[in-house]
């Protein structure tokens, strides 16, 4: 099978033919028709989680999201069949091998679901992980009906998620990101949107909100200096996939935060699933691309020049 991936450490990804997996145990084994792209795909490509203490076996194929069609399933497997319609996740676990930037990938029956029909398979490869990621952010700041929340770098996959499940709760959703990003973002549910390249974030929500917000939900950068948390009042909860302030500088402004860690498991993305497929959630791709090009694609990720999903078809 033709696969992006990275043939040892240190080594450049590429694009060339790999073993076709075969299933074990609790997994499942897809033909791949997309696969969606996520900044965690740069970050293995770099070996930052082997930094990390993460073992990997080498070649390690890129890519976490995919839909497909299932192609053989492993024992233990009984809530899919060869044939199914599928989308799911390639779940962060060691040794890190296995991947969906492939014609066929091997994924963890846990983390795989049946594909609504109405939702083509571009589609549902964009929703795993940003999905999941938006769900789980908000569970951490439990926001209830009536209050305000800020998030912080609003403009990516995830964001357009949290948007708009923050919107139909009844929640004020703040959202940052640039000039060019307002429109879609008040469209999926932001009642303000702050322009980030104008000044420092905190200030410009409180000048509009002078008590602060309830909650901040962060998805952007690694500096934790650089997470506004100057905009939340006191009492108020951070919840972030990206950069976090440590326990001390959240205690010192009167906050409580949870660094969160996305698992798309079959459990929350039915849910979803049905939600988009309802026309109810909006799955923003921003672009779709070849396998050929799914290298430039990581690299569009990586500076910042997605502004929505990615996803490449196989």
């Amino acid at each position: 099978m033709r696969a992006l991936h990275v043939p040892a450490a240190g080594e450049q990804p590429q694009l060339s033919d790999l073993p076709t997996p075969t299933p074990t145990e609790g997994t499942v084994l897809i033909r791949v028709k997309a696969a969606g792209l996520n900044p965690i795909d740069n970050a293995v490509a770099a070996g930052m989680l082997a930094q990390w203490g993460l073992p990997h076996e080498y070649p390690v194929v890129l890519g976490r999201d995919a839909a497909g069609i299932v192609a053989a399933v492993g024992a233990g497997v009984d809530h899919v069949k060869v044939g199914d319609e599928v989308f799911g996740h390639v779940l962060l676990a060691p040794p890190i091998s296995a991947g969906t930037l492939a014609e066929y990938a091997l994924l963890p029956a846990a983390a795989v679901t049946l594909k609504p029909a109405a939702l083509d398979f571009t589609t549902a490869a964009a929703l795993p992980l940003a999905g999941a990621s938006a769900v789980q952010l908000i569970e951490a700041i439990d926001p209830q009906q009536g209050q305000t929340v800020l998030v912080n770098g609003a403009s990516g996959g995830v964001g357009s998620f949290v948007v708009q499940l923050l919107a139909a709760r009844g929640v004020k959703v703040i959202a940052t990101g640039k000039a060019a990003d307002a429109a879609r973002l008040t469209e999926l549910g932001a009642a303000q949107v702050i322009d980030y390249t104008t000044g420092p974030v905190a200030e410009q929500v409180r000048a509009a909100t002078p008590d602060g917000v309830d909650a901040l939900i962060n998805l952007h950068g690694m500096d934790p200096a650089g997470v506004p948390v100057g905009a939340v009042r006191s009492g108020g909860k951070v919840a972030s996939v990206a950069a976090m302030p440590d326990e001390a500088t959240l205690s010192a402004a009167g906050l409580t935060g949870t660094a969160v860690m996305s698992r798309p498991v079959r459990e929350v993305l039915a849910p979803l699933a049905e939600q988009a497929a309802a026309g109810t959630l909006k799955i923003m791709v921003s672009d779709v691309l070849p396998l050929e090009q799914a290298a430039s694609g990581l690299g569009r990720l990586a500076t910042g020049g997605a502004g929505g999903k990615l996803v490449v078809t196989i």
